[in-house]
């Protein structure tokens, strides 16, 4: 968890029961600024996410259309460089007759030639991924917060509330790689998507459920914990310029895995609506959850609860879960395991070979070949 208190912002620390998101480091914002403390005293930053694309785009089919038909920004490894990079890298390294590059400025000294920077999946020019450590400011800075504004009110940036570091209790108040993931797959998908009713489990920050928001026609956004509940409700504010060309819509709600049915108290926040229950379970077909998969006991009760839902659900649904595999060296087995993922594969074995008469589940995995829509960092562990 980190000690911090206002007057201290510059010297974070962390103890041993810390659980910390790379993504933070790998976002393009210049400055991550504290906004404000939450209610267990923990500091609460706001970080700018780039599209590659702005939604007006994605909305025309302008991209997609230049992906289909093989443009320069096709589908390719985030390992793998843009063939313009590569052109540049053999106009700027050209050999002479001796094998000695010829690359000498106006005063004949030797220049040396620096590997080209690689870019993320389709990054477009001039969007190349700068790593960008964490620079904490004291809230309190105007002009850094008026400049902040003006940064993120365009229509290729998602806002997000979030922490750096958590207890692993409170790690949904981060953001995961697999959300950023999920929301690439949503995006290329679009057409998939479009008009549906979405369910998403363990939205945490509702990034995920903000992009599937540009798409469907209501997405219920659910977690447990009232303070991540009102972050995420915030994040769904600042984002709503995304949302509305499309008229979707998010309204972030209780689910607790935990319970066997709705929180239904008119006097609990973020409980549901009997008609809310109504419309989920009579028109979703699409349920969601990415990078839940940590805690075995947590594990089946998601399980449990999708069993639940898609029982009761009208319609046929897909759900779509996305993790990364974290690997742990463990003394129980003296090496390098993935005890949480192997957890989950297993369970997920279960389900697909349950039978019980009434319901049918069917596992298929999917290629990472997609196309990527957000900067981040797209790891093989994915």
């Amino acid at each position: 968890m980190v000690d911090l208190a206002e007057k201290e912002m510059d010297n974070p620390t962390f103890r041993s029961d810390t659980v910390l998101s790379d993504v933070h480091l790998h976002c393009p914002s210049k400055r991550h600024l504290m906004v404000r403390l939450n209610a267990v005293g923990q500091p609460v930053f706001l970080s700018c996410f780039k599209l590659l694309w702005s939604t007006e785009d994605l909305a025309s089919g302008k991209h997609m259309r230049e992906i289909m038909t093989g443009g320069e920004h096709r589908c390719r490894s985030g390992n793998e460089l843009r063939d313009k990079d590569k052109s540049n890298i053999k106009k700027e390294g050209e050999l002479n007759s001796e094998g000695v590059e010829a690359l000498l400025d106006d005063d004949g000294d030797l220049e040396v030639v620096r590997r080209p920077r690689r870019a993320s999946d389709l990054e477009a020019e001039g969007l190349l991924r700068d790593i960008v450590c964490p620079v904490i400011l004291m809230k309190g800075k105007e002009d850094a917060f008026e400049d902040e504004e003006r940064e993120c009110t365009c229509s290729d940036v998602v806002k997000i509330e979030h922490t750096m570091a958590t207890p692993l209790e409170d790690v949904g108040k981060q953001v995961w790689r697999a959300a950023f993931l999920l929301a690439d797959y949503i995006l290329f998908k679009r057409d998939t998507f479009r008009c549906c009713s979405v369910l998403e489990l363990g939205g945490g920050t509702g990034i995920t459920s903000i992009i599937m928001g540009t798409v469907a026609k209501r997405v219920y956004c659910t977690d447990v914990g009232e303070d991540l509940l009102a972050m995420c409700e915030q994040n769904v504010a600042l984002n709503k310029h995304l949302m509305e060309p499309g008229g979707g819509e998010v309204k972030v709600k209780e689910l607790d895995w935990l319970k066997d049915d709705f929180c239904t108290d008119p006097e609990a926040p973020y409980s549901w609506s009997e008609e809310e229950i109504a419309d989920l379970l009579d028109h979703c077909s699409v349920i969601m959850a990415a990078d839940v998969f940590y805690d075995d006991d947590l594990t089946d009760a998601l399980f449990r609860t999708l069993y639940r839902i898609t029982h009761n659900l009208r319609n046929s649904c897909t759900v779509y879960l996305a993790l990364e595999k974290r690997l742990n060296f463990t003394l129980r087995h003296m090496d390098v395991t993935c005890e949480a993922y192997s957890h989950f594969r297993n369970t997920l074995n279960d389900l697909e070979n349950l039978q019980d008469g009434k319901m049918k589940y069917t596992v298929e995995p999917i290629k990472l070949d997609f196309c990527q829509f957000l900067v981040y960092e797209r790891i093989e562990q994915l």
